[in-house]
């Protein structure tokens, strides 16, 4: 197989029409030039130049090779390129695997700055509801980076990327939405909006919960923000986290007591490359956006002065 020192040689010839201008361009001794170029025409099993006493000019089968010779070099400075920009944190690609309520709250927000300040690097994501399938795309090297509820121990590289609360979601008309927090005894005998199976929030929920939805379940979904829509239309009661609740939000938002809160991270194989260590650096520093209109409902009330 040719070099590509050896095709860098039959360009520099062919453009210069010289293989003494070839060697100064590209810093090489004229020996050392002859030397790839006659390795690369015993390679191609035929002549590539006609040498005479004016230079150098191509063969028919050099004028056939000249083409893929030019894309193969400009192929291997793109490669070589990119490399160096991924490495600075300029350029490249990161894929993540994102918890589905976080796209919004936690990523879009760095997604936009990204675009207008890294135009070269492209920060590819898909939504998990699931994640024993998220962590087998890190697993198998088809994502980057996951941003997940904590998931306990683990021999992941983990970096603590915000809280988030867990809280209640319910018809803004609903005999609760009149306290400023729910205890969890309070969900008794309530109806609820919960998930379908395939999106395991629910079973976390379910195992954190004190509550027994049982037969109380009116109404599941497989999206995590359809949940709290749904219960804002009066079906029920959503237990969501807050990620999962829109600006403008049409029902009622309560914190838990005591509040419930869950930490949000940042999982990757090791060693972490230098693009992705820097996504997570914004993350972490732009923390989790909860819209103004559902910060004031989960507001604590402050005590009244005497």
């Amino acid at each position: 197989m040719p070099t590509l020192r050896a095709l860098e040689c039959l360009l520099a010839a062919a453009d210069l029409g010289s293989v003494t201008r070839a060697a100064q361009h590209l810093h090489l001794s004229q020996p050392a030039i002859s030397h790839q170029l006659v390795a690369l025409e015993r390679e191609a099993g035929t002549a590539l130049l006609i040498r005479d006493r004016r230079g150098v000019r191509l063969t028919a089968a050099g004028r056939a090779a000249l083409p893929e010779a030019r894309r193969a070099v400009a192929a291997a400075d793109d490669a070589i390129r990119l490399a160096r920009a991924t490495g600075r944190a300029v350029g490249g690609t990161v894929r993540v695997v994102c918890a589905q309520s976080l796209t919004v709250a936690l990523l879009a927000p760095v997604l936009s700055r990204w675009n207008a300040d890294r135009p070269d690097v492209t920060i590819a994501f898909r939504e998990s509801t699931d994640q024993e399938s998220a962590l087998a795309a890190l697993d198998s090297a088809e994502a980057d980076l996951l941003l997940v509820p904590d998931l306990g121990d683990t021999d992941l590289d983990k970096t603590v990327i915000a809280e988030e609360e867990v809280v209640v979601a319910l018809p803004a008309r609903h005999p609760l939405a009149s306290r400023r927090a729910i205890r969890q005894d309070d969900l008794h005998g309530q109806s609820f909006v919960h998930f379908t199976p395939e999106n395991r929030l629910g079973t976390w929920i379910e195992s954190h919960l004190d509550v027994d939805l049982g037969q109380s379940v009116v109404a599941r979904t497989s999206v995590t923000t359809h949940a709290p829509a749904l219960a804002a239309a009066g079906l029920g009661i959503a237990v969501v986290p807050v990620s999962a609740v829109m600006a403008g939000f049409a029902g009622a938002v309560r914190p838990f007591d005591p509040r419930w809160r869950r930490r949000l991270v940042a999982l990757t194989s090791s060693p972490r490359d230098p693009l992705t260590a820097q996504l997570i650096s914004d993350l972490r520093d732009g923390g989790l956006h909860v819209p103004g209109d559902i910060a004031d409902q989960l507001a604590p009330v402050s005590p009244e002065p005497r």
